[in-house]
């Protein structure tokens, strides 16, 4: 796909894009979920919901639905989808590993083994049945070590055929989490990327932290409500409170850690979460087929051990959507709104935001830093512009940067 090169170009694509978007009476969408975007876009100014078979300008779809009809349709030039066609590159698990253990090699090849070393942020993987021996001979080599067996997603996403065997990923259980109240919990962060190449890839600041609801101990390690995070197990505790929930908020997660590591530990760390979206992104740039009319929202889960080190657990294609509380509702409705600002189907954007709401630019072929302060630091000092777990002053932001919608005065 050609990509402009030029300013002027730029400011062309932008009026054009206006031009048809004023052409336009309203923007048709289509949902294929039941959940909190469809929330979103119904009360999205000049959107208009169409079912079925009938054109539209915007899909949020699932995964199945891509599968199936992605590559029969023709798409306009302003037409937008919510996924990569082969997103599950990076978001089936053993697909995922093959591609940094690729792009770990690369590096180390091309730049060398410092460099390469960023990328051991995933705890050892290996595939099965096909790799099988290799697991048997490291198993062997550490026997006191234990080891996760999860399905690898690929049946869901592309097996037909019944008769094939279901492939799993054994991976090494971090055994040293780090513990807050002695409960383990992981972080699901939320990644938006709306091009592969160049990348241009955006952090939401926004983001929580998911508690087991049992105290952690490996003596129970059959102990699902010990060992797993997600909402979804940990609700059918018989002791589970959903006032209180199993959720905290980034910020309360931050504050926490600065205040018991200080500040500069729990700034390295969050530089280093920043590598985990940086690095694993990079290593699936030239496998994923790049398409303007697509973007991903992702779901990233990390967890920290108990020497501060995140590992990445897994990538999500399709977050969930559905709130377990009214705070998580609210944080997902955000989440989902400023989704919609980044794609613009409205045409409101010049395309050199470095914010849109809570979302932060974090990568636009090359890092990107931030412009505050930088004349008081000097410009040695370049501070990259992420700011996950960081104040979300969104509706702020929101008022000064994007001009109305068509037929709404500003407020």
């Amino acid at each position: 796909m050609s990509k402009n090169k030029t300013t002027g170009h730029k400011a062309a694509h932008s009026s054009q894009r206006k031009k048809e978007v004023e052409a336009r009476s309203c923007i048709r969408y289509r949902c294929g979920l039941t959940n909190t975007i469809q929330d979103v876009l119904n009360h999205r100014p000049g959107w208009v919901e169409v079912k079925d078979d009938a054109e539209w300008d915007f899909n949020w779809c699932d995964v199945g639905w891509l599968r199936e009809n992605f590559d029969h349709s023709y798409m306009e030039e302003h037409v937008r989808i919510c996924h990569f066609r082969n997103h599950y590159e990076l978001t089936r698990k053993n697909l995922m590993v093959k591609n940094l253990k690729r792009y770990r090699k690369t590096l180390e090849r091309e730049v060398g083994r410092l460099e390469a070393a960023k990328c051991d942020f995933f705890p050892r993987t290996f595939e099965l049945p096909s790799e099988y021996h290799i697991f048997v001979e490291e198993f062997k080599k550490s026997p006191g070590n234990t080891w996760i067996m999860k399905p690898d997603g690929s049946r869901s996403e592309e097996q037909k055929d019944e008769a094939q065997v279901e492939s799993y990923v054994a991976q090494r259980y971090i055994e040293n989490p780090y513990l807050i109240a002695g409960r383990k919990f992981d972080l699901r962060v939320y990644v938006l990327v709306t091009s592969y190449i160049p990348l241009k890839a955006w952090l939401y600041r926004d983001g929580f932290a998911r508690f087991s609801n049992t105290r952690f101990s490996l003596s129970s390690i059959d102990d699902q409500y010990v060992h797993l995070t997600n909402v979804a197990v940990q609700k059918t505790a018989p002791d589970y409170d959903p006032e209180k929930g199993c959720k905290w908020q980034m910020q309360q997660l931050r504050w926490y850690l600065t205040a018991k590591h200080g500040f500069e530990t729990v700034q390295t760390l969050f530089k280093e979460i920043d590598n985990v979206f940086i690095r694993s992104l990079l290593s699936v740039q030239k496998t994923i087929i790049n398409d303007k009319h697509c973007f991903e929202l992702y779901g990233y889960d990390i967890l920290l051990d108990q020497d501060l080190k995140p590992w990445l657990i897994e990538v999500n294609a399709s977050p969930s959507l559905t709130a377990s509380s009214q705070e998580d509702y609210d944080l997902k409705y955000r989440l989902l709104e400023d989704t919609l600002h980044i794609v613009d189907m409205e045409g409101r954007l010049t395309g050199k935001e470095k914010r849109i709401g809570g979302f932060d630019l974090m990568w636009n072929d090359g890092p990107v830093y931030t412009d505050v302060g930088l004349e008081a630091l000097g410009s040695s000092c370049l501070v990259a512009n992420t700011h996950l777990g960081c104040v979300n002053d969104r509706e702020k932001q929101l008022q000064q940067l994007l001009k109305p919608f068509p037929g709404q005065k500003k407020t």
